[in-house]
């Protein structure tokens, strides 16, 4: 049994549905207002200014309906019914006793245990169908997602970009060249190994997906490691809770240049949280960790203790998973959360990726698109 009552005065309502109890502030209810007056009905953005709300807001009724609840709103004397569901996924009444570090519940760390790879076939990607979002739904899930027979030819990797959206450019052009140079700009254009990083932190910001695809895979070594960031985090959180406070309390910095026109800087913490606590990002480089001043002296010791502890960590074989790309393969990451690697390869053969960033919004903005569209599809074929 639902029911709601105002509370004296009509600034709270209580609403219990099915014994769950919620109550929203009257001013709350009254700017999240989805009629067409308040919100476009299209875009969903707001119509009206805060200030254009009555400051003295308050709810003279409130009932509840079949599917929803109605309310009154005085001095407007203005009618909203709010839907049950959508009350229910925005109840802001609740303890929140979740542990610093934590992650929402549409992603999952893993390990080398990880027994299934997330990957997809090229060619189902394309057909924007079931199989993309899936696909899109692992990679928002684990942070990561293989692409598989693929075409052999420069410039596929865009196809990928494009099915959620748009080429992060950089200094390094629309795209790069991952393969061995003479007097390389960069670490990775060497058959030098490399520890597991995230890209470009001495950006702002930073580029949120990486795709990296492969055109030749002749050299001996060169094989793929990725590990989960966030999985590390919390494995130092777990470990000692003083290492994981100080190295997402004080921000670390990161640098890069050449011998031309490119010097970029920034100042951000290796673990990244939000407000309440969430885990956000991490950022881990240690060819571009730069001087680290903004940790006062008598933590400075401590917090290298703790950034060492997560080296250790994230380098520990049972943090990671390693494949070997063939031409037509490639995989895309989460650049805020998953570290990618190499192991080192001979200067025999040939091993020729190239690679390209882009933004996770556009990947959520495709993935909660398509699946509206695909359940539309579902419901007219019904």
């Amino acid at each position: 049994m639902s029911c709601v009552t105002v509370e004296p005065g009509g600034a709270v309502i209580k609403l219990n549905l099915d014994n769950t109890i919620m109550r929203f502030h009257a001013i709350w209810l009254r700017d999240n207002a989805c009629d067409s007056e308040t919100r476009d009905p299209i875009s969903g953005q707001r119509l009206i200014a805060l200030r254009e709300i009555p400051s003295e807001t308050l709810i003279s009724h409130a009932q509840v309906e079949a599917n929803g609840l109605r309310v009154t709103f005085e001095p407007e004397n203005k009618v909203i019914c709010y839907d049950f569901d959508w009350l229910i996924e925005n109840n802001y009444d609740k303890g929140k006793n979740l542990r610093t570090g934590w992650i929402s519940t549409d992603q999952e760390t893993w390990d080398s245990g990880l027994d299934l790879l997330p990957s997809c076939d090229f060619n189902l990607l394309m057909e924007k169908s079931t199989s993309t979002l899936n696909w899109m739904a692992d990679l928002r899930k684990y942070g990561f997602s293989k692409i598989a027979k693929g075409p052999v030819e420069e410039g596929a990797l865009f196809k990928i970009i494009d099915l959620f959206g748009y080429v992060r450019e950089t200094n390094y052009g629309k795209h790069f060249e991952v393969r061995t140079e003479v007097n390389p700009s960069n670490l990775a254009y060497t058959g030098l190994a490399l520890q597991a990083h995230t890209d470009n932190p001495y950006r702002d910001p930073v580029p949120t997906i990486q795709l990296l695809y492969c055109l030749e895979s002749s050299a001996a070594g060169g094989e793929n490691m990725l590990v989960d960031g966030f999985k590390a985090v919390m494995r130092l959180r777990d470990e000692n809770e003083g290492y994981f406070d100080l190295l997402s309390k004080y921000s670390a910095r990161f640098e890069y240049k050449n011998n031309k026109d490119v010097h970029l800087k920034s100042r951000r913490p290796i673990i990244e949280l939000s407000s309440d606590g969430e885990l956000l990002a991490i950022r881990f480089n240690n060819r571009s960790m730069s001087t680290v001043n903004d940790v006062p002296f008598n933590e400075m010791s401590e917090w290298y203790a703790a950034y060492r502890r997560l080296s250790e960590i994230i380098d520990e074989p049972d943090m990671e998973i390693t494949f070997r790309l063939n031409p037509g393969e490639s995989f895309i990451v989460d650049n805020t959360r998953v570290l990618h690697a190499r192991k080192g390869y001979s200067g025999t053969g040939k091993r020729w990726l190239q690679g390209c960033y882009a933004d996770k919004d556009g990947l959520n903005s495709a993935f909660h698109s398509l699946k509206k569209s695909l359940a539309e599809e579902t419901h007219n074929e019904a």
